[in-house]
């Protein structure tokens, strides 16, 4: 369980960062305040795929395994 929380908190922090800067900069390109922009969307993005991930991921898995092991 250690394990799947330590994943889900630095996937997080890698997706979110990357689609946040990603979509801000093509969006609004490198203005200024582009960096307190991006780091507060990050924030909040993280805020919210945290418990996604937490919560969907594990009922997602249990699908892929249902699925895959129906191939297998």
């Amino acid at each position: 369980m250690k394990r799947k929380i330590a994943f889900a908190l630095l996937m997080g922090v890698v997706t979110t960062g990357i689609i946040s800067f990603t979509l801000l900069a093509l969006n609004l390109g490198f203005s200024t305040g582009f960096v307190r922009t991006w780091l507060r969307s990050w924030a909040i993005a993280y805020v919210i795929v945290i418990p996604a991930i937490l919560l969907i991921g594990p009922r997602l898995q249990a699908r892929i395994d249902r699925v895959i092991g129906k191939e297998a």
